[in-house]
Formats: C-alpha cells, structure tokens, sequence
C-alpha cells in the first residue's frame, strides 16, 4: 500500500528524505569548496610575496622562522617551507614580479589615461563657455570699427575668420586636440587682438613642426595666452612682447607663454 505510485503522500515523504539526506552531502562539499577556495588565496598571496620581497628579506624572514621552529621543538616543516620557498623564488619568482609590475604598469596608465580624459573634457567644457563669449565682443569690436576704421574692421574680420577655421573642425572632429591646432587656434586669436591693441602688442609664434603633431590639452594654451594678454600687456601703457615657444626638456613637451607686461604684484608691494 505505502509504494503505490499512485499515492502522492507516499512520494512527497520519500522526496523528502532524499533532500534531507542530500543536505549534510552537499554541505559538507560546500565547505571543502570553500576551504580549497582560501588554500588558493592564501597560496598565491604567499606566491606574490615571494616574487616581490627581496632576498635579503627572506633571508631574514627564514632565519626568524628557524628560530621559532626551534623553540616550538618542531622544525622539519618550516625548514621543508624555506627550502620550498627558496626554489620558488629561484625558478618562478622572476617571471612573475615581471607579470605583476606589468599588471602594476598597466593599472598606472589606465590611471593616467582617465587623468587626461577628464582634463580634456573639462577643457573642452572651458571651450564652449569662453567662445561664445570671446565670438560677441569680436563681432562689436568690428561693428564699432567698421563705423571708425574700416581697414582694421577688414583685417579683424579675416582674422575672426581664421580663428573660427581653426576652432569649428576640432569641435566637430571630436578627435584629440594637437599642439598644432592650438598654435593655429591662438595665432589667429592674437591677430585679432592686435588689431585691438593697435602698435600695443607684438607676438611672435616659436614652435618647430615637428612638436606640432603632439597631442595637448584644448583650449590650455589660450588660456595661458588670454591671461598673458589681460593681466600682462593691457595694463601696460605702452604695452609689450609676447611669446608661444614650445621645446623638448628632458624627454618631455615643453610649452610656455612669456610676456614682457606688468605681471603679478603681490599685494602688499601693489598697496605700497
């Protein structure tokens, strides 16, 4: 009567001896599992810090193990671990340090990488807040001179020209801004600040070609030479030189500003 397949009391009740007898089972190979998980942890940490530490280090560390092996009055298995761990290191221990400081280098770039991105996007945000900006006070400065001086309105409108030449393609583009571009965007920039200034500025571009093709951040060097231009030349009566150079220091791009205008004052001496 009690095997009748028919009877659904009867299967549910050996169902559930089987999962009560299946837990302790599957408990236990849990556990191994998770043990053998940690063996493994601890295995190649113990194996990281193998090829990393120094000989002299684990010199050390091995005479301190012999030492309280000694006095724990067992000392074949440390001995057995210091052996081991000499032939490790030996063998294995050079491959991978180099592994690790690869990984190690490879996280430091992606860093760097992020590090340049955010610089960029952040310039490229200055970008959009300073042209429009910048684009209004060109346009009434050649709406004034046009009534003044035609001749200059003509030559501050073809520099306006070539500045928005030189701007449009790199915010469509989307691609990394160059060194050459920037020079580009910022000769045409002081052209039309020359013309606002009259005989008050001369500019002079020192960059060789073969740096131009490097990449740099946008918007950085007009921004360097905007406040050049503001807080050196303009308060200046009889206004000054400005200079964009660019050189290789020490394996590295070199970019610089250098103007001959008033410059900062500290307050103290601005007060005296």
């Amino acid at each position: 009567m009690n095997s009748d397949p028919r009877n659904p009391g009867t299967n549910a009740a050996a169902e559930s001896g089987n999962r009560g007898r299946d837990s302790p089972r599957s408990e236990f190979r849990r556990t191994l599992h998770e043990i053998g998980d940690e063996i493994a942890v601890l295995w190649w940490g113990f194996f990281d810090w193998l090829a990393v530490v120094s000989w002299k280090k684990l010199l050390l560390v091995s005479f301190l193990t012999l030492v309280l092996a000694s006095l724990l009055k067992h000392p074949e298995p440390f001995f057995l671990l210091i052996v081991a761990s000499f032939i490790i290191k030996a063998i294995a221990g050079g491959k991978r340090k180099a592994d690790l400081t690869a990984t190690e280098a490879t996280k430091r770039a992606e860093t760097e990488q992020l590090e340049r991105t955010v610089l960029e996007a952040r310039m490229e945000a200055l970008q959009a807040q300073i042209e429009p900006h910048f684009l209004f006070n060109t346009l009434a400065s050649i709406d004034q001179l046009i009534q003044t001086d035609p001749p200059r309105a003509s030559k501050m409108q073809q520099s306006l020209i070539r500045y928005l030449r030189s701007a449009m393609p790199q915010m469509r583009e989307g691609s990394r801004p160059t060194l050459g571009q920037q020079v580009n965007l910022c000769s045409a920039y002081l052209e039309i600040m020359a013309v606002r200034m009259e005989e008050r500025m001369q500019s002079v571009v020192n960059v060789p070609e073969g740096l131009k093709s490097a990449v740099f951040p946008s918007m950085m060097l007009q921004t360097l030479v905007e406040n050049a231009i503001k807080h050196g030349l303009e308060p200046k009566t009889e206004g000054g030189r400005l200079e964009i150079g660019a050189e290789i220091v020490d394996g590295q791009l070199a970019v610089h500003v250098l103007d001959t205008g008033v410059g900062f004052m500290p307050k103290g001496d601005a007060q005296n």
